[in-house]
């Protein structure tokens, strides 16, 4: 791995958040999808958005390292995201255990499905064919 690639890996994951945030906003506010079935359409929308750039872009199968090293970068950040959107909501009204837990399953859902999407196994059918 060249010296370029951890900051090439910086900007899959914060393409793939600004995507997240996008997303959210299209399908929550104009398509009038909530909960989890918003979360996990976005969700998979974004991991199958990066797997197929990074085919696309690198024309080369990820290393483990960088499959650990996005997914964690990528789940850092919305970790960081939600963990201030929850300040807001204790803010505002303290949730009960069960808030707190769907909350948590929500922000867990985006780097699940990328580690599931960000593998060789998919990514080897977006490679262009040699030959």
């Amino acid at each position: 791995m060249n010296g370029s690639a951890p900051l090439a890996l910086r900007y899959y994951a914060g393409g793939a958040v600004l995507a997240v945030v996008a997303l959210n906003l299209l399908v929550r506010a104009l398509f009038k999808l909530g909960g989890v079935s918003a979360t996990l359409l976005v969700a998979t929308l974004v991991a199958l958005g990066v797997s197929l750039i990074f085919a696309r872009r690198e024309k080369r199968l990820p290393t483990l390292t960088e499959r650990w090293r996005l997914v964690g970068l990528y789940g850092l950040i919305l970790g960081l995201l939600y963990l201030g959107l929850f300040g807001l909501m204790l803010l505002k009204d303290e949730p009960g255990h069960m808030g707190q837990l769907l909350f948590v399953l929500h922000a867990l859902s985006y780097p699940t499905l990328l580690a599931l999407c960000f593998t060789p196994r998919l990514i080897r059918h977006w490679l262009p064919q040699a030959g």
